[in-house]
């Protein structure tokens, strides 16, 4: 079995809707060591990446309920930004390719390709990603940032937070022990959502330390200040 540039677990969304080629491609990469998450609907895969942040994403352009190309517009411009993005499209025209590349892709395969070619091109991307990682700064005892802040470990655990979770914690561990108010927090993580509020916070904050104690019951990094915000600690 080949072993992925980013370790056995390098997870990849593939958002493809003809069953056929779905398995195909999934089989294939899980062949070569990755987790694959299959989503046929573009409401699936929006999903999927509120859920969890992959390694590497792989979107078709037709889809039932849209079009590959607007989820990978909407990526480059949320917390995914950095996301290895290769689109897969029965389109071989040159301008369908030109506008996914400007689009944001990172590349483009037309449909029919081989097995062979997927691969070193998932291959490549990986590899390119994990060269032009930041690393974090500064670091935090028993904290590491993998996959371009895609995704951290906690004393060797993978920690399995959502995107609201991974986006606190990220900024937490980008100024360690600095407090940061709600409002920085809320503004940072959620961005312009107005349902969102001080409350979202505390209740995101609780969860990622659950999610923390799962790992090492006795240790608590993060620090509640009360009527200013949290800190790590």
């Amino acid at each position: 079995m080949t072993v992925s540039p980013r370790g056995p677990a390098a997870a990849v969304l593939l958002l493809e809707d003809d069953p056929a080629i779905a398995q195909t491609v999934g089989f294939v990469l899980e062949r070569e060591g990755y987790r694959v998450r299959v989503c046929g609907w573009l409401h699936e895969a929006r999903a999927a990446l509120a859920e969890t942040a992959p390694d590497l994403a792989i979107l078709d352009v037709g889809l039932p309920d849209g079009n590959g190309l607007d989820l990978c517009r909407e990526l480059r411009q949320g917390p995914h930004a950095r996301l290895p993005v290769l689109m897969l499209s029965a389109r071989g025209e040159e301008a369908d390719k030109v506008l996914g590349l400007e689009l944001g892709a990172d590349d483009y395969l037309a449909k029919p390709f081989s097995n062979r070619e997927l691969v070193a091109r998932v291959r490549a991307l990986l590899r390119r990603a994990q060269v032009s990682a930041e690393p974090p700064a500064p670091a935090v005892a028993g904290f590491v940032v993998e996959a371009e802040g895609s995704r951290v470990r906690f004393h060797g655990e993978l920690l399995p937070l959502t995107r609201r979770e991974l986006g606190l914690l990220l900024r937490l561990l980008k100024a360690p022990g600095r407090i940061h108010s709600r409002d920085s927090l809320l503004d940072a993580v959620w961005g312009m959502d107005a349902d969102s509020s001080d409350r979202t916070v505390d209740t995101h904050i609780k969860t990622l330390r659950a999610k923390l104690r799962q790992v090492r019951p006795e240790l608590d990094p993060i620090r509640t200040h009360r009527g200013m915000g949290y800190s790590l600690e």
